[in-house]
């Protein structure tokens, strides 16, 4: 019998995260996944019933020591996906003007420096024939803001997407598949009961984006239809 293939998760407590690692354990998947803190999560009960193939792990992703101790945790695994969901939205009705800088700072380190650090510390252990990928979203193309609102999300993401690309340029050669995904609108803590999606409509079809760039190499930004984002 095979191997499964194995996908580490970071954040996957809830949300999109938590649907992102349901569905890789659908697929026969082994998963590793991440929490922030010690309390139980919807993950811890997910891990209940997937037969021992759902490893948690605990990581703060905005704090390098956290970052550190889990590599070292991991060294000498070997992972054919590394997916880092991470996004906060605060203030997102205002405008950057009105935005306070803490929560500037907040965001652009949770959704665009600190999953950076993650790819940069964790890519190693993911082989020439694996996958690195990154949760972005549609609100981070520049050629697509048309529209204006969530301004210090969009900078945010739109910082992720330029760092992303960054590292693939560093990378020029890679035989990896590289990854921005945006998920849709979904109806998330974040994304409210107004967005279109459900995660039942985004996660799989993310999903199945993902499984089909397998063994194409080089960065693309793609939504959860598998259509190109403009940058």
């Amino acid at each position: 019998m095979p191997t499964p293939s194995t996908a580490l998760i970071i954040g996957a407590s809830r949300g999109l995260g938590l649907a992102l690692a349901a569905e890789y354990l659908k697929r026969g998947w082994h998963v590793v996944a991440t929490v922030r803190g010690n309390r139980p999560t919807p993950l811890h009960d997910l891990a209940a019933t997937a037969g021992g193939r759902l490893e948690i792990a605990r990581v703060d992703i905005d704090i390098a020591h956290d970052v550190a101790a889990l590599r070292r945790q991991l060294n000498g695994r070997r992972f054919d996906l590394l997916f880092v969901n991470a996004g906060i939205a605060l203030q997102p009705e205002l405008p950057i003007g009105k935005v306070g800088t803490e929560d500037f700072i907040r965001m652009m380190v949770t959704n665009a420096l600190s999953p950076m650090r993650v790819i940069e510390s964790f890519e190693s252990l993911v082989p020439p024939d694996g996958a690195i990928a990154a949760m972005s979203s549609e609100l981070g193309s520049v050629g697509d803001n048309v529209d204006g609102g969530w301004e210090a999300y969009r900078a945010s993401k739109a910082a992720l997407n330029t760092l992303m690309r960054s590292f693939a340029a560093r990378h020029a050669g890679d035989p990896r598949t590289l990854l921005l995904i945006a998920p849709g609108w979904v109806r998330t803590d974040m994304g409210g009961p107004d967005a279109l999606l459900s995660i039942e409509e985004s996660i799989p079809r993310v999903v199945d984006t993902v499984s089909a760039q397998a063994g194409k190499a080089g960065l693309r930004y793609l939504d959860y239809r598998g259509q190109v984002v403009p940058w």
